[in-house]
């Protein structure tokens, strides 16, 4: 049995089938079953209704478990610290205790390589470049690493952190997905300074797939980057544009009007308390050169990530279907 939060969230929505199709039973922790009657498709889920900050409600869903995948957390561009820190913080917290006291055999905990905030304009992310988050959420998300850390190192506790990249494909509507394949599609194509910065996809079944991977072969208390090949933001458009056969002109922003509207949209989202259209926080994603490595992965467990372009065309298919809810392939 494993146990799994953020099984409702994207990347869960891909992790379940393949689990289902592994007949691996699996405890979903959800906060709102009833959103979620999707799950019932699969055999072998049993279904906790709780929240990462319900101490309790965790530690009666880890019992009983061999694994436990700890996928859930708050991803936003916007937003209060405090609530990045309780869900992404505390409530890793509350899951690697409940994994230690049930004796757990393994804990994935999926981290970001966001993490390391301001990457070295020049180098390569592997996982030693040294972490310097830059938002809350990335804050959040270093600390829950080193919580895991510390389970590791003081209690024993089996421990793999897995560092995905920015996650795109079917079955999402935020962040990456929106930036390079909604607003694209709807004739907003906005290119910061020439499309020269470097960002760091991660198809997200891949990511599923290599989480059952490092479940079977990574070496415990080791960190693991789980992302496909870098790519310039402009090679990145021309692939989808190509693919898509999307032909709208590409809006030329430099990069100081990218940050002042930015701020702008901030200042007025304090008044109707909704996300901005282009938050501030997307600097760190946007401004910088993320060439990550996920040698690593590849040499000691075998990840294999998907061609950015057929990555592409498989976003954009899922797109141009009207964004169905379920995809046949990931049925059990």
């Amino acid at each position: 049995m494993i146990f799994l939060t953020g099984g409702t969230g994207f990347l869960g929505r891909h992790l379940v089938p393949i689990l289902c199709k592994r007949d691996v039973p699996v405890r979903v922790l959800t906060r709102h079953p009833e959103q979620h009657l999707w799950l019932k498709r699969y055999r072998n889920v049993e279904i906790v209704a709780g929240d990462l900050l319900d101490a309790k409600v965790v530690a009666e869903g880890v019992r009983g478990c061999q694994h436990v995948i700890h996928a859930g957390g708050m991803f936003r561009f916007w937003g209060e610290e405090s609530q990045f820190l309780a869900t992404n913080a505390q409530g890793t917290e509350n899951v690697l205790r409940a994994a230690r006291d049930a004796q757990v055999e393994r804990v994935m905990h999926i981290s970001t390589v966001a993490v390391v905030g301001h990457p070295d304009p020049n180098g390569i992310v592997d996982e030693t470049h040294p972490a310097q988050p830059a938002d809350a959420y990335q804050r959040s998300k270093w600390q829950g690493e080193q919580s895991a850390m510390r389970y590791f190192r003081e209690d024993g506790l089996s421990v793999v952190i897995l560092r995905p990249g920015a996650y795109y494909g079917p079955l999402g509507s935020y962040a990456f997905n929106r930036l390079f394949f909604k607003d694209p599609m709807r004739g907003i194509i906005m290119q910061v300074n020439g499309g020269r910065y470097i960002i760091f996809p991660a198809y997200i079944s891949d990511v599923a797939q290599g989480i059952l991977q490092a479940l079977d072969k990574a070496r415990m208390g080791e960190v693991y980057n789980l992302c496909g090949d870098w790519i310039s933001h402009k090679d990145a458009f021309d692939i989808i544009c190509e693919e898509g056969q999307i032909r709208w002109p590409r809006l030329p922003i430099p990069g100081w009007l990218g940050i002042n509207t930015a701020r702008v949209l901030e200042t007025l989202s304090r008044v109707t308390h909704t996300e901005p259209f282009w938050p501030l926080n997307l600097r760190s994603y946007v401004y910088n050169n993320w060439r990550v490595s996920s040698e690593k992965a590849r040499r000691e467990f075998g990840f294999a990530p998907t061609d950015f372009r057929e990555g592409a065309r498989k976003t954009i298919a899922w797109y141009r279907a009207g964004q169905p809810d379920f995809l046949p392939e990931l049925g059990c």
